[in-house]
């Protein structure tokens, strides 16, 4: 069964609630057949090729269930280019937790290793493509030498960027893949969630038994909210990447640097084509001056601006000033986070006027565009 089909079909033609899963508003999780919680959590590991999945409030508290694996005393390997979110999330842990975190670009294999303890390496904490830099790593290189060298490490990725339709982390040899649902998996920014799939039964039980501690389960009508998402998953990807190629090649045809896996003049265009099917709708553009950049921004009429991305709308954010503003500037210089970054989350308008819209906002911003 294709992954268009997967998606649009996530239960058996057994079930019976016919064409569609019932709103039921249950007060917790249930094990009835026409409960939305259990299907949500079917369908979400079906496209996964997860053997388990859960679903969460937000992804940050998927990123928190996580994190609660880690012992005092233990460590953890993070790309040193990560969402916000994730790096405040992680200072806090180092703060108060007693847990070392070690950021290191992860693009860099050796540079992965050379932090690995057999004893107290816990977690390898990987974004491929990165957010917002959309940088690369080479997930499969990386959770094999981790599995050798440190057979009691999980490798987790947070996959958000290329949701399941485009890349299946845990057949690329991670333990657990995690998903902000609010973002492609919902696709219409009417929700908040957050996706956990894993790969073994171990490591499922103490998810589970984290999440139904701590009360972090899904509520039963975000989670028919999210199956409604997942079924037009597949065509809202397509049409959404095939909108951001274009832009890619229009900005690059400008002399932007733009930082993106599907333009072949990425130096990680053919390992991000061995893990993943298609290069996603992320990107992100430098212009080499922060005031242009803010012209750029404010100049922009069909993109709204916004620090979110994964829904059918275009946008548009300086994540230094946004999304990453939490990241203390010289942390950020130092991870060699551009001020000036611009970074676009394509939608499913009409790619001319998307282009259109963007060639209007960089000649208002003093920009010559050529044709």
């Amino acid at each position: 069964m294709s992954d268009t089909t997967s998606e649009s079909h996530p239960w058996s033609n057994n079930s019976p609630n016919g064409l569609a899963v019932p709103v039921r508003l249950a007060c917790f999780p249930s094990t009835a057949s026409n409960d939305p919680y259990i299907h949500t959590h079917a369908a979400n590991a079906k496209i996964m090729k997860a053997d388990w999945a859960f679903v969460v409030t937000t992804g940050m508290a998927a990123l928190d269930v996580i994190l609660r694996l880690v012992k005092t005393g233990q460590e953890i390997i993070a790309e040193d280019n990560l969402y916000g979110g994730t790096n405040r999330l992680l200072t806090y842990v180092s703060q108060y937790s007693g847990v070392k975190v070690h950021n290191v670009d992860t693009t860099d294999v050796d540079r992965v290793l050379e932090r690995l303890d057999s004893v107290k390496t816990r977690l390898v904490l990987l974004e491929s493509p990165t957010n917002p830099m959309i940088k690369i790593a080479d997930i499969r290189t990386i959770a094999q030498r981790v599995h050798e060298q440190c057979p009691s490490a999980l490798v987790v990725v947070d996959n958000t960027m290329m949701s399941p339709y485009l890349q299946n982390t845990l057949e690329l040899g991670a333990d657990i893949e995690y998903h902000s649902g609010t973002k492609y998996l919902s696709g219409h920014h009417d929700l908040m969630a957050g996706v956990i799939g894993c790969a073994a039964a171990h490591v499922a039980e103490q998810i589970y038994f984290v999440i139904n501690a701590s009360g972090s389960g899904l509520g039963p009508f975000d989670c028919w909210l999210l199956l409604r998402g997942v079924k037009t998953l597949g065509i809202r990807m397509e049409k959404q990447q095939s909108n951001a190629i274009e832009i890619a090649d229009f900005l690059e045809a400008q002399g932007l640097k733009v930082h993106y896996p599907g333009l072949k003049s990425n130096p990680r265009y053919e390992l991000h084509k061995s893990l993943a099917s298609g290069p996603g709708a992320v990107l992100s553009f430098e212009t080499g001056d922060v005031g242009l950049s803010e012209r750029i921004v404010e100049s922009a009429r069909l993109w709204g601006i916004s620090v979110s991305f994964g829904c059918v709308n275009s946008l548009i954010s300086m994540p230094c000033k946004m999304s990453h503003a939490s990241i203390p500037a010289e942390i950020r210089k130092q991870r060699q986070l551009p001020e000036d970054l611009i970074r676009l989350c394509v939608g499913i308008e009409h790619v001319d006027e998307l282009i259109g819209d963007l060639t209007n906002a960089l000649k208002k911003a003093g920009i010559e565009v050529k044709n």
